[in-house]
């Protein structure tokens, strides 16, 4: 912002809710991260340079593990002293049998526990990388639309080869060409082709559905958190309401970072939920 105009409030959004080279540090500084040369793969050119997402998505995943092994380095302490688990390690081991019991077993079924860590993995990670944006100079790499794509493309996968594995060929084949009990002959495989290509959609929505929702509600909120801020650049300067309108704006971002916090744990848990449940809907045929 130039000393002496009027802030451009649409740029400062978008400056803290884009990846970038750079961690802003305001007022201490930045930080520049490293450029590396692009990589050339026949005709398409890679940048792997880490951004500001990248470092943060680190962090998470960092977080994910101390957590992790924290809590299970303190619950072994407490069992081997025979003391009921308290603390950080009983809250971690609640949070870690609710996803397990109530979110991944509840919805998968029997199989649940074998996809229990991927699910526990999917909650985790997004929790903290929600979180993340919440604190000062922080950036929540769920805002970026390639980080959901991937969480999203990784659940598909797992969606659809635990599918494979537990329904064979024959099966598998079949949540692509139904087949619709009492119908013989050309009509049923009449009826199959007609709904390969909807069956076909289904799958591909259903992972979309996941990245675009993570990626709507997490953008949103620093969209609406960052623009109330605004309205003091454009509304501080009249006479008289400088403290009114800076009073009644800090009330109003409050409220919506404790809200983005509530947010935070429910697209986690959303994410982990519905992940959960297209594993299920592919483990049993019917």
């Amino acid at each position: 912002m130039i000393e002496g105009q009027a802030p451009d409030i649409g740029e400062m959004v978008l400056h803290h809710t884009a990846d970038a080279w750079t961690i802003d540090l305001y007022p201490i500084g930045a930080i520049h991260l490293p450029r590396w040369a692009d990589v050339h793969v026949g005709t398409l050119t890679l940048n792997l340079s880490p951004t500001k997402h990248v470092v943060y998505l680190a962090l998470a995943a960092l977080l994910v593990f101390l957590t992790m092994w924290l809590a299970g380095r303190s619950l072994r302490r407490q069992r081997a002293g025979e003391q009921s688990p308290k603390g950080f390690a009983a809250a971690i081991e609640g949070m870690v049998l609710f996803v397990r019991d109530d979110i991944a077993i509840a919805n998968i079924g029997e199989n649940g526990a074998k996809f229990a860590p991927f699910v526990m993995s999917l909650f985790f990670f997004i929790l903290y990388s929600n979180l993340l944006g919440l604190l000062p100079w922080g950036a929540s790499p769920t805002g970026n639309l390639a980080v959901t794509a991937s969480l999203a493309i990784l659940t598909f996968l797992t969606v659809e080869i635990g599918g494979m594995i537990q329904l064979g060929t024959r099966g598998y084949l079949g949540t692509i060409f139904p087949h619709v009990p009492g119908m013989h002959g050309p009509g049923a495989v009449a009826f199959s082709l007609f709904m390969a290509p909807v069956e076909i959609l289904g799958k591909l929505v259903k992972p979309f559905a996941l990245a675009v929702r993570l990626f709507g509600n997490m953008t949103a909120g620093h969209f609406v958190i960052l623009s109330l801020f605004g309205i003091i650049f454009l509304f501080g300067d009249i006479q008289g309401w400088n403290w009114a309108i800076g009073g009644l704006t800090a009330v109003l971002v409050v409220g919506v970072m404790m809200l983005e916090l509530i947010v935070a744990f429910l697209q986690a848990y959303v994410f982990a939920l519905l992940s959960a449940v297209f594993i299920g809907m592919m483990q049993h045929e019917h």
